[in-house]
């Protein structure tokens, strides 16, 4: 067990560690060139991003985020590959992932929704529990413009989907325990949604906390 334990401690560092990292931060240092917090208005909501950068600024951001999410899932992988577990290792990564983008402690725990970590996350294990997750997620928080409710539903769908697709019971306590994450996170923002005090997303007001800071 020991041998286990010497690849799962380092995955579990560096995917917490990458994981925490601030996308914005990372865009700002290596493809803007300038801090992504100070645009416009000095705000780094997705309105105020969109409309200085466009679709294409944005779709950088979006790649920048991706790759950070994908860092740690294929050292993961790689890690457990040793002993012939790879998929375990995804899995595990993607959990350790997702617990920083919604706890990261350099951020004093204060973290996003993990929308999209969560959705990479649970495609890498399964793609069809990624998929199920992202077209939930999208879905919901346009018609109801609550992306902690998208988030949530998104999560929730995965949760069956996976126990429909998902036959390694590791792999599948492993992908419960993540979407188990996220509507722990996210029972806050339910409770001000039933209360009416929840924000809702705004075309007009700048949104990019939401996006996994």
């Amino acid at each position: 067990m020991s041998i286990y334990w010497a690849l799962l401690l380092p995955t579990a560092i560096f995917a917490y560690l990458v994981g925490s990292l601030d996308t914005l931060v990372l865009a700002s240092n290596f493809v803007f060139h300038r801090n992504l917090r100070r645009l416009g208005d000095e705000s780094v909501w997705l309105s105020n991003f969109y409309r200085i950068y466009g679709v294409k600024g944005f779709a950088k951001l979006l790649a920048v985020e991706l790759v950070r999410d994908a860092l740690p899932l294929l050292f993961g992988t790689g890690m457990l590959a040793i002993r012939g577990h790879a998929s375990a290792g995804c899995a595990f990564a993607g959990f350790v992932l997702v617990l920083a983008r919604l706890w990261p402690a350099i951020y004093g725990f204060r973290g996003s929704d993990a929308s999209i970590a969560f959705a990479v996350a649970a495609f890498a294990v399964q793609p069809s529990v990624g998929v199920a997750a992202a077209i939930i997620i999208l879905a919901v928080t346009a018609v109801t413009r609550y992306i902690s409710l998208g988030t949530t539903v998104g999560a929730v769908v995965s949760l069956l989907v996976a126990v429909l697709v998902i036959n390694d019971s590791l792999l599948l306590r492993l992908t419960l325990m993540t979407a188990g994450l996220v509507i722990v996170k996210h029972i806050p923002s339910i409770v001000r949604i039933l209360r009416r005090t929840e924000p809702r997303l705004s075309y007009e007001k700048d949104i990019t906390y939401k996006l996994d800071e």
